[in-house]
């Protein structure tokens, strides 16, 4: 099709790479712009999995099928096509994409399939990666219970290629978490939790307010630090890094993220990290039609920028926004705005951590911000039932 433009009214094939939350945002926005579209995703399965809320299933607050909602309604409802598969590359400049299930034709195309997260530290498979989904959240939860006591490790890393290319947030949430639900318990007292990070000051993209906030709160909560020295490598009972060794009957720890593996199929341009390298306008830099959302693109914007569902959401707006005016003939001339806003949870309160290009904030634990992630989770469920 090469650089043929459409005009309004034309009936347009957009593809959608992915089901998580740039996916979703992505869908709502094409159809909320275009009613007749011809909306195609493409993912493994047609279901939605809340990662927000891994946080809650080692300590029993949410079960694994409480965070995973089909599509198919939700397909229905904005008139999409599924299909069932893996992208494995692209073809004829992007306007096909090559899948498990075959090849998908496209006019334009957005890619939402996320990320992938860094294994090449020495030993990584004694460490357990939360954010990989539910059966790593409950492999958590089911050494924990299994564990009469002993010492528990949380870290994570960056990209060194990439620095902002890290979800460091949920391990914050896991260890408060555990530590809270441990005082329930009353088994607290039969374990020792430490903090690792190759950072002297872990956290600082969500603001100096937020670091010395969350190093105050493991004050508090008396679990240890170990930070600013770089990781060498796992074993099944410690972390070893260049500054000495943390002893660990359970590792939870997120690495820092790059790109799709199946990037590498293909010929666009990739970031240091190996993210796809977007534009302003969340377009694929260089390509025609060809958009990138979420943890699978490489953004201008500041450091801080943050990897995380709310950015997904406003980068994958843009994104269909600019791509239904490159298909009409307009300028792709719409910008993300760059916002990071989270709730870092302990189980019964939460501390709030805005940080805009102007401004950043926090506020300290209380039970409302706990309140309303719980209910941030029912009303983004809901959306999609």
């Amino acid at each position: 099709m090469g650089a043929t433009i459409h005009n309004i009214g034309t009936m347009k094939q957009i593809t959608v790479i992915g089901t998580g939350f740039g996916a979703v945002a992505a869908v709502r926005k094409l159809r909320a712009l275009d009613a007749k579209a011809r909306i195609t995703v493409i993912g493994p399965r047609a279901e939605f999995v809340f990662y927000p809320s891994l946080i809650w299933i080692p300590t029993g607050l949410r079960q694994g099928a409480d965070l995973i909602v089909p599509l198919d309604a939700f397909f229905r409802r904005h008139g999409v096509q599924f299909v069932a598969g893996e992208a494995t590359g692209l073809e004829d400049g992007g306007r096909t994409v090559l899948t498990t299930a075959g090849p998908v034709r496209n006019d334009g195309l957005i890619v939402a399939s996320g990320g992938r997260f860094l294994k090449k530290l020495p030993g990584i498979e004694h460490a357990i990666l939360p954010c990989e989904g539910i059966a790593a959240a409950e492999k958590i939860r089911d050494r924990l219970n299994a564990l009469p006591g002993g010492n528990l490790a949380f870290g994570f890393a960056g990209n060194p290629n990439e620095p902002a290319s890290m979800r460091g947030g949920p391990i914050f949430e896991f260890l408060f978490g555990i530590d809270t639900h441990l005082r329930r318990t009353r088994r607290r007292g039969k374990f020792q939790l430490t903090f690792f990070n190759p950072m002297a000051e872990p956290g600082k993209r969500l603001g100096e307010k937020a670091v010395k906030g969350l190093l105050a709160e493991m004050k508090r909560r008396e679990i240890a630090t170990h930070l600013g020295h770089k990781l060498k490598s796992f074993a099944a009972d410690r972390v070893i890094t260049e500054g000495g060794e943390v002893p660990a009957d359970l590792i939870v720890f997120m690495p820092g993220m790059t790109g799709n593996a199946w990037f590498d199929a293909t010929d666009l341009p990739r970031s240091p990290g190996g993210l796809l390298q977007a534009d302003a306008q969340c377009r694929v830099a260089g390509r025609e039609r060809i958009y990138v959302a979420g943890d699978a693109g490489s953004f201008p914007g500041p450091d801080w920028m943050p990897k995380q569902a709310h950015m997904a959401d406003l980068q994958a707006e843009t994104a269909a926004e600019n791509l239904l005016a490159e298909l009409d003939g307009r300028p792709a001339a719409q910008t993300f705005k760059v916002e990071l806003m989270c709730i870092v949870d302990s189980l019964d309160k939460g501390m709030l951590v805005m940080r805009t290009p102007d401004r950043s904030m926090m506020l300290p634990p209380l039970k409302l911000l706990h309140a309303a992630k719980n209910w941030f989770e029912w009303w983004y469920l809901r959306q999609l039932r």
